[in-house]
């Protein structure tokens, strides 16, 4: 099968500039944020956000895609508000996402995240669990401190949101335990763990400018559509992704015996190859991960996933049909761009 996530003649989506411009926008914001921390929690958010090296020393870093704090701002101009009124949003998702991948690196014992070691593998489990916690106290005083009418339903909405996001995250724990997860199960696990933030950082914008209901509403959706989208793809990378390009290592999800959305589905759906793939997952055998990737891909694993993928962001598009021309394209250019992405 071809190595590319959707149709070999589909090309890869660059990167939409709402990105960058929105990143120019929420990064001064977000730098005054961390500087609120303790010196400790600061040091330590500063070198996990990619703008210093482990010695403090500044660097020009990765520090991720920025598509949640894009979407925060957008959904504020999705509402007829200034761009403005969203920044306090996309601080607060920020902080929010990376709150979870501070822990998640620790829960997963991964030692590596964008080319670079992880705050666990730096600075040992006790600093790693503090310094997220500091990140999602941070993101409520962010939204809180805002000065809009609406900053209580914001910060209720992020409150709500971290409940389901842990709920995904505690569901993707106890599955690695377990021989027996059925497809909506992981389904579930996924609406919770990546969906969950991605649909209020689709929201949390217009909540700040005190849009009407079915503005919010359909900005939700479209953020959970495009958020289980982010994970199929993330999942089929976690597979056949580069590793010169993800940060991972190959097979890094067959390695961690992820029970990932492709190899679920694999297994459950996949006939004679799937049943070959669920007694691997079973055993302890970790050699040949090139033949196990090849059982998920003969058990339709990476191509239901890619057309699931294709179908929640036609969807989450769909959501969008009453808002304005302009940020409902910018919205829609993040979709696309998490549907194609390699990273």
């Amino acid at each position: 099968m071809t190595a590319n996530l959707f149709s070999a003649e589909k090309t890869r989506s660059a990167v939409p500039p709402v990105l960058g411009s929105a990143r120019d926008v929420v990064q001064p914001a977000l730098r005054a944020a961390v500087d609120r921390l303790d010196d400790t929690s600061r040091a330590i958010s500063a070198y996990h956000l990619g703008w210093t090296d482990p010695n403090g020393v500044p660097v020009r870093g990765n520090g991720g895609k920025a598509v949640r704090s894009a979407l925060a701002v957008v959904s504020a101009q999705a509402a007829g508000a200034p761009v403005e009124v969203g920044v306090p949003g996309a601080v607060a998702v920020e902080l929010v996402h990376n709150f979870s991948l501070v822990h998640d690196d620790l829960m997963d014992g991964d030692t590596e995240r964008r080319h670079r070691p992880t705050v666990w593998a730096l600075w040992g489990s006790a600093s790693a669990i503090l310094t997220g916690d500091a990140m999602l106290a941070l993101a409520q005083e962010v939204v809180l401190d805002s000065g809009s009418p609406h900053a209580v339903a914001a910060g209720r909405l992020l409150t709500e949101t971290t409940r389901r996001l842990i709920h995904g995250q505690f569901l993707d724990v106890a599955f690695e335990q377990r021989d027996d997860v059925g497809l909506a199960e992981c389904v579930t696990m996924a609406a919770g763990k990546t969906g969950a933030l991605l649909s209020a950082s689709a929201a949390i914008g217009a909540v700040l400018a005190g849009a009407p209901a079915e503005v919010v509403d359909a900005l939700s959706v479209f953020g959970e559509e495009i958020g289980l989208a982010f994970q199929l793809v993330d999942d089929v990378l976690g597979i056949w992704g580069d590793p010169a390009v993800t940060g991972k290592s190959v097979y890094s999800d067959l390695q961690a015996r992820k029970k990932s959305l492709p190899i679920t589905y694999a297994t459950t759906h996949g006939g004679a190859a799937g049943r070959r793939l669920a007694e691997w997952l079973a055993g302890d055998d970790d050699t040949d991960l090139a033949r196990i990737a090849a059982l998920v891909d003969d058990a339709g694993g990476r191509a239901w996933a890619t057309a699931e993928a294709a179908r929640h962001v036609a969807t989450a598009e769909q959501a969008l049909a009453a808002l304005p021309p302009g940020p409902r394209a910018d919205l829609v250019s993040i979709a696309r761009f998490i549907a194609g992405r390699e990273a």
